[in-house]
């Protein structure tokens, strides 16, 4: 096999017109050049060049091989290049895999701050509900909530896991009451993920710190805490959903709480990413972006709050 630094090293004297010019533009010493050549022709079997102590020509198969190499030599060195500018300035394609309703509770507005800020930079969002592959998908981020399992991947933490609280609209229970105990909550509409049983588990922290459970099912379910969350605000029935997500509509008192001496332990919102060592600035940065706007909020923001301000 052809070392590839070889044939480098003949472009690199073709074009010097002799061993000491390109010696001195490589900072290579002319015997380790002269070397290198005849490594190559021992490997093709055929005498490249003709060389003498301050000039060289080339042979017919020299001059063949030459035309041959030097443009994919110098795409290799563009490469190069290309990957060295990469981690000098942030540049190139992100691909990030996000819950589906990501851009519910993660304003555009920062993303227009970040492409601005990075003009060389492209973001291209994979947005599901589906766990992403990341190297099957080439996902250089992927944005998840809830239990990580033990993937070999790097994970960071971006937003505290804090506690996951029971909801309704006041119109709710106008209608249809307030619930007084926690097994009294099987007698309502409640809004739940898909299941299809119908009837999900839920799995609570009493007052005295004691684990309790309910069984509830309710008219309406979603796959996105967004979507359980607009439900609950028009009225159609008790969530158990993140306080972050909720803070803003319970102190506007768009939403009450129901049973407040009841919680559950929340599970955050993490990064994840193939590995921490090597990473492009590009994702880099993007992964600095999430941090900084994510990692210190008490309340997510809504869709309602990014249009409104």
């Amino acid at each position: 096999m052809l070392d590839l630094n070889d044939v480098a090293v003949f472009v690199h004297v073709v074009r010097s017109g002799s061993f000491a010019e390109a010696s001195r533009r490589l900072g290579v010493p002319p015997n380790t050049l002269s070397r290198r050549v005849q490594q190559l022709e021992a490997r093709l079997g055929t005498r490249l060049m003709q060389r003498s102590t301050r000039n060289l020509a080339l042979t017919s198969a020299g001059q063949a091989f030459h035309d041959r190499c030097a443009d994919a030599v110098d795409g290799l060195l563009d490469a190069g290049r290309d990957l060295t500018l990469g981690n000098q300035e942030p540049r190139g394609l992100v691909r990030v895999a996000a819950p589906a309703d990501f851009f519910d509770f993660f304003p555009m507005e920062w993303m227009v701050e970040f492409l601005a800020t990075y003009p060389l930079v492209r973001v291209d969002f994979v947005l599901s509900d589906a766990r992403a592959d990341l190297i099957a998908d080439r996902i250089d981020v992927a944005i998840r909530g809830g239990p990580l399992a033990d993937s070999g991947f790097f994970a960071r933490k971006v937003l505290d896991a804090g506690i996951d609280g029971l909801v309704a609209s006041p119109a709710y229970l106008a209608a249809r009451g307030s619930p007084s105990t926690l097994q009294a909550l099987a007698e309502h509409d409640c809004l739940v993920f898909a299941h299809p049983g119908g009837r999900v588990t839920w799995r609570l922290a009493g007052p005295d710190g004691a684990d309790a459970e309910v069984q509830v099912a309710g008219r309406f379910s979603g796959n996105t805490a967004q979507a359980l969350r607009k439900a609950t605000l028009a009225g159609l029935g008790i969530a158990l959903l993140p306080a972050a997500m909720t803070r803003r509509d319970l102190r506007a008192g768009l939403l009450v709480p129901v049973l407040p001496q009841f919680h559950r332990e929340g599970h955050g919102v993490n990064l994840v990413y193939p590995s921490r060592h090597h990473l492009p600035m590009a994702v880099s940065a993007f992964i600095h972006l999430v941090v900084q706007k994510l990692g210190d909020v008490e309340e997510l923001p809504t869709s309602e709050a990014c249009r409104s301000a």
